[in-house]
């Protein structure tokens, strides 16, 4: 079982594209590993992997919406904000003790965020940063 990139989800941005692909990556491990019955296992790399990326990936985003002005910043930012929440309180419980009902609580989370967030916000800034004259490599 995986989920896979559709360029439905394409926000046209090369960089935020390719974190976002990424990230669909580290899920789909993820379900491999719950299909084979490793899920516990996986789920503290999938963690260590969330932290490193709520840096690189939503810094990179605050920049890009600073960089051109984006009106819907602060909305944006509170959705980062609340789903880094989500994750550390996931976080929290598996410092208890990774457990298979864990792994697919964090995966479902993860995975509605992929396709509401990705599919949603992340294209409407995209389109936005596009439309005010992004250059291809401006933020790579």
């Amino acid at each position: 079982m995986s989920i896979e990139w559709s360029n439905t989800l394409s926000t046209g941005l090369e960089w935020q594209d390719r974190h976002h692909k990424e990230l669909f990556k580290r899920i789909n491990k993820l379900l491999d590993a719950m299909t084979l019955g490793f899920g516990k296992e996986e789920l503290v790399k999938v963690f260590d992997f969330l932290d490193d990326y709520f840096v690189f990936h939503f810094e990179a985003e605050e920049q890009a919406m600073s960089k051109f002005s984006y009106p819907g910043m602060i909305a944006h930012l509170a959705e980062h904000t609340g789903f880094i929440e989500r994750v550390s309180k996931l976080r929290d419980e598996c410092k208890k003790g990774p457990s298979a009902a864990l792994a697919i609580k964090t995966q479902r989370e993860v995975v509605d965020w992929l396709l509401n967030h990705i599919g949603g916000i992340d294209k409407t800034l995209g389109a936005f940063i596009l439309k005010a004259g992004y250059e291809k490599n401006a933020l790579d």
